[in-house]
């Protein structure tokens, strides 16, 4: 029950409105026990002084203090209030008190929480103000003898002029409160330091939200980034998936369709098209368990990125699929960039699949490389009958475009004048130096 309190009570303590109820009571307190109120009301006012101008003077103080309390809500409407009973205050002939700090207070919300050009207005009319105070006091201040010395100094001066001895004394009371309280120096200082603190406070409030928003904006940037990179890596595995896939997928389908029109009449050929079933189906779980791997989704890598130099391989299988195909490399073959290498043989291993998906029984194929200094070019054409099944060629001509983007460089497909289809692809050749 006491932790619930506890948190209860700190609660309260952290909302704006509990601070500023706080401290109204504070400042009014600390006013009703350093400065006695009824007792300078009533020495400064008179004895003759009846209770309704020392309720005027509680009326006042109250208002300020509700100002005070209320100061977050209604900034300039509180900072009139608490002028007006300041002015009261001075109405009376009586001196600032404590309680008149609700006006620098006021003043400091103002400036703390508007733009400049109204809290200098606010500064300007109370800089006013102050002016007027002073000068009532200089002309009108009255000043009875029951002051006591803590609030007056006395001075004895000579009566007779040319004398070194007071014949006859007049006592000069001098109100050391007033001097200091309504003096324009002193009000003037205390108004513009409450207007710079408050300015202060502005200003360094909103260099942290600029920072806070720096911050979100920089981990929006963040977080869009890491969501882009995400995407690219799962565009990049979807490409790599649909070629291993795809290609043996193709095959395997190939193989099985001409093992099972040879099971009755050619059973070793049956077998054969089982090998190679089984040989291609181990090489595609190669392959994906690599390109697995490449992401962390695997321990070990025991199966090698393919490249160009796992061409031959390719075109074996190819060709025991039932698809004659022909290389033909053109200029000095070259040490591949990886990401070029693996791209070029992922780009003829597609078009190889498409070759054997749609160029139909009896259709051959050529591939072409050709080695330049910046750049390798390879071209794969088939003269089969077969076309594309989508507008854009499906998702591996698609799949072929996007690889050679990544790599800055181009690839074009589409049928043949006599019969075919041809894919060219260009790949940039980047050397780390």
């Amino acid at each position: 029950m006491t932790q619930q309190s506890a948190r209860a009570l700190h609660a309260w303590s952290r909302r704006p409105a509990s601070r500023d109820a706080t401290l109204a009571s504070a400042l009014l307190a600390v006013c009703v026990l350093v400065n006695d109120p009824n007792t300078i009301v009533r020495q400064l006012v008179g004895n003759s002084a009846d209770d309704g101008q020392i309720a005027l003077w509680w009326v006042a103080t109250v208002c300020a203090v509700g100002a005070v309390a209320l100061r977050r809500r209604r900034p300039l409407p509180m900072l009139v209030v608490c002028a007006l009973a300041s002015a009261a205050h001075v109405a009376q002939a009586v001196p600032l008190m404590i309680i008149d700090l609700a006006v620098p207070i006021l003043l400091y919300t103002i400036a703390a929480r508007h733009r400049w050009a109204v809290s200098l207005a606010a500064l300007a009319a109370l800089l006013l103000l102050a002016t007027g105070w002073s000068l009532q006091y200089a002309l009108h201040a009255r000043l009875p003898p029951e002051v006591p010395h803590t609030l007056h100094a006395v001075t004895t001066v000579p009566t007779v002029p040319g004398s070194s001895q007071p014949g006859g004394n007049a006592m000069v009371r001098q109100s050391a409160w007033a001097n200091a309280w309504s003096g324009l120096p002193v009000l003037g200082s205390i108004l513009a330091a409450a207007w710079a603190i408050g300015s202060s406070t502005r200003n360094r409030r909103a260099y942290l939200d600029q920072l806070h928003a720096r911050a979100q904006d920089l981990e929006r940037e963040r977080d869009q980034q890491a969501a882009l990179a995400v995407a690219a890596e799962r565009g990049r595995i979807s490409r790599e998936l649909h070629d291993v896939v795809a290609h043996g997928l193709s095959i395997m389908v190939i193989q099985a369709q001409g093992g099972d029109a040879a099971l009755d009449h050619r059973p070793a050929d049956t077998r054969a098209a089982l090998e190679t079933i089984i040989k291609t189906g181990r090489s595609s779980l190669a392959d994906m368990r690599s390109v697995l791997t490449a992401v962390g989704e695997v321990d070990d890598a025991w199966h090698p990125q393919p490249g160009l130099g796992q061409l031959s391989a390719l075109l074996t299988e190819v060709r025991k699929a039932g698809t004659a195909v022909r290389l033909q490399i053109e200029g000095a073959p070259m040490a591949l960039p990886s990401t070029a290498d693996l791209s070029a043989y992922r780009i003829v291993q597609e078009a190889l699949t498409n070759t054997i998906k749609h160029a139909g029984t009896g259709a051959k194929a050529e591939v072409t490389l050709s080695y330049h200094p910046t750049e390798v070019r390879i071209e794969v054409s088939d003269n089969g009958h077969g076309t594309t099944t989508t507008p854009d060629g499906g998702n591996g001509l698609r799949g072929m475009r996007e690889r050679a983007k990544l790599l800055g460089g181009s690839l074009t497909a589409g049928p043949r004048p006599h019969g075919g289809f041809t894919v060219r692809a260009a790949l940039p050749i980047r050397h780390d130096t």
